[in-house]
């Protein structure tokens, strides 16, 4: 993990290449489906990642970062955040965090052993 150059955020942000999966809250309450990216960086207050394709600036938005730690040594951990997308564009996509924890197995709802 290393640490970015010339970095003038509060929060740091660390070069990280990640799998995750993520999903917009559509309107109506509605959530879209899963959908796959990588992550570029990563810090406490955000992430950026690639995507497929541009995401609607202001969408709110709930990523799961498959983590590189195990729990207990031999499970594997999601970090699950939640925030909105403050900017977009062709494959890059920037989220401000409002909210994150990790997730053990016994936590994962069902649905994500299906995505998109």
């Amino acid at each position: 993990m290393k640490r970015l150059a010339d970095e003038r955020r509060e929060s740091p942000r660390f070069d990280l290449r990640l799998t995750l999966r993520y999903r917009l809250s559509l309107k109506g309450g509605a959530e879209d489906r899963w959908q796959t990216g990588v992550t570029r960086d990563i810090s406490k207050d955000g992430v950026g990642f690639k995507t497929r394709r541009p995401l609607p600036v202001g969408s709110h938005i709930e990523l799961r970062i498959d983590w590189p730690a195990r729990f207990e040594g031999e499970y594997p951990v999601d970090l699950q955040a939640t925030g909105f997308v403050i900017r977009s564009d062709q494959n890059r996509t920037a989220v401000k965090i409002s909210s994150h924890r990790f997730l053990t197995p016994n936590e994962k709802p069902a649905e994500l052993s299906k995505t998109a």
